[in-house]
């Protein structure tokens, strides 16, 4: 795969993210948690859409701990096709609605993921945004002033990227900033190391900053 990172700078890309992910704020006590994974759903994320479906379930794993996570998929794909699910409460619940998912050709809509987070946060508290992606196709000023959005709905998106495209790189690390989450790349090859960012989010997402450190010490 063009741009795929090796072993060794993929762990390094490991202890960054968790190295910036404790550095979030504690801003919400220990207990079941609401968390929204959002997939880029389009035909170039065919190989790690079904990696993403053995690994969700690691997700509920490591918050299970903490109180437990409820979770809401969002995806994005075709000619402006973006759809959330309702949340769920386990790991099977999730693969269930993701097998009944398939990818489709299109643009990226990471702007109306965003939009969808911070509306959903309004209603009532989410802990985190997870998103996986490899491509992003929008005007990046529109998507940093949604972000802003979100932060100020106290949302923090953690920002997975499949591969080493330049543009999505820096939209990616840009909304992380912004909204005081956090930034990681992975490839097709990595599964072990997607795993453990899953989990340092879903982590954060059911039991804030403490959560996140006791499962980085393990």
């Amino acid at each position: 795969m063009p741009g795929s990172l090796t072993p060794k700078s993929t762990s390094s890309t490991i202890s960054a993210f968790l190295a910036e992910a404790r550095r979030v704020p504690a801003s919400f006590a220990a207990g079941r948690g609401r968390l929204i994974f959002a997939l880029d759903a389009t035909m170039s994320r065919q190989p790690t859409w079904d990696l993403a479906l053995g690994l969700q379930g690691r997700m509920f794993e490591a918050a299970a701990d903490v109180g437990g996570l409820d979770v809401q998929l969002v995806y994005f794909r075709g000619q402006g096709e973006c759809r959330a699910s309702s949340f769920v409460s386990d790991g099977r619940g999730l693969a269930d609605l993701m097998r009944g998912i398939s990818v489709r050709g299109g643009v990226t809509q990471l702007g109306r993921v965003l939009a969808h987070a911070r509306d959903a946060a309004k209603a009532a508290k989410v802990g985190a945004l997870v998103f996986v992606g490899d491509a992003m196709e929008e005007a990046p000023e529109s998507l940093f002033a949604v972000a802003g959005e979100l932060a100020l709905a106290g949302v923090k998106a953690f920002m997975f990227q499949e591969g080493d495209d330049r543009r999505a790189r820096t939209a990616f690390q840009e909304i992380a900033r912004v909204t005081g989450g956090a930034y990681g790349a992975f490839n097709a090859g990595s599964a072990a190391r997607l795993a453990t960012l899953l989990r340092a989010a879903a982590a954060y997402a059911a039991g804030g900053r403490s959560a996140l450190e006791a499962l980085a010490s393990k």
